[in-house]
């Protein structure tokens, strides 16, 4: 993709992105070979950058994962090891919140708040809606409960639907996402935070593909950005909790009247 003069120009006076990369459903539960470990030690220690953070959307009291002991102690690991920890649910399945009534929504938000706070010490700041599901109830829920809403640009398509798990769109899936990216970023429409443009980018740390595949994800977001010309920041993953936060915080939507577009079918069922 080449472009013009004027266009380089332009885009040269725009802040550089940075990819700020987001799990969703876990931590996982597995005594052994555990996806969401194996995430958490690719992060910490790989060719691209080391020691890079990322925001976990956590399932709290999840049957098999967040509600057992494995699943509370990787919640505090992430923690500790400085991630940003925010909730996804805190029901035993991954319910949705569109379909909650408000008090039942309510009622669950106050537990997650909870659990996350006995666990990591911090009351999350971030939220992100089972299946992309929210109207302005659920927006309103998350603000009485001190949390803001993180949707996304990118999107693997990793979540498990009826078993499938893999993907051989990898490439293809992230250069599509990125090329409609871009074309916000060129218009001046994302936030420039601490110097960069943050690029939302989700993957699923339950999957076990992802988690074996993450550091291949991690260079074909590389890849793809340069194949668009667009500029990088000299660190392209973020590797500071209070940076991720800030750069979370400001791309979290808070108006239920605002519809940025959704990963996959849930733009489609959700409009």
């Amino acid at each position: 993709m080449l472009l013009s003069p004027c266009a380089a120009s332009q885009d040269a006076a725009l802040a550089p992105i940075r990819f700020l990369l987001t799990f969703d459903d876990g931590p996982a539960a597995a005594d052994s070979d555990n996806p969401t470990v194996h995430i958490l030690e690719t992060l910490a220690k790989n060719p691209l950058q080391d020691h890079i953070k990322a925001v976990f959307f956590t399932q709290t009291r999840a049957w098999h994962g967040g509600g057992t002991a494995v699943g509370r102690a990787l919640i505090r690991r992430e923690y500790d090891e400085g991630h940003v920890v925010a909730l996804h649910s805190a029901t035993t399945f991954h319910s949705n919140h569109r379909l909650m009534s408000r008090a039942e929504l309510d009622e669950s938000m106050q537990r997650g708040v909870d659990d996350l706070t006995t666990v990591t010490g911090v009351a999350p700041k971030l939220v992100r809606p089972p299946f992309w599901a929210y109207d302005a109830d659920t927006l309103a829920s998350y603000h009485q409960h001190g949390m803001r809403m993180l949707l996304t640009d990118l999107s693997a398509n990793d979540g498990k639907i009826y078993g499938v798990n893999f993907s051989w769109h990898k490439r293809s899936n992230m250069l599509t996402h990125l090329a409609e990216t871009r074309k916000r970023w060129a218009a001046g429409a994302m936030p420039a935070v601490d110097g960069s443009t943050p690029v939302v980018v989700t993957f699923h740390d339950v999957n076990t593909y992802t988690s074996r595949h993450i550091q291949e994800y991690m260079e074909i977001l590389l890849d793809v950005a340069r194949e668009l010309e667009v500029p990088l920041a000299a660190k392209p993953f973020y590797d500071d909790r209070e940076e991720l936060e800030r750069a979370a915080l400001a791309s979290t939507v808070d108006d239920a009247s605002v519809k940025p577009p959704l990963p996959g079918i849930w733009n489609w069922l959700w409009r």
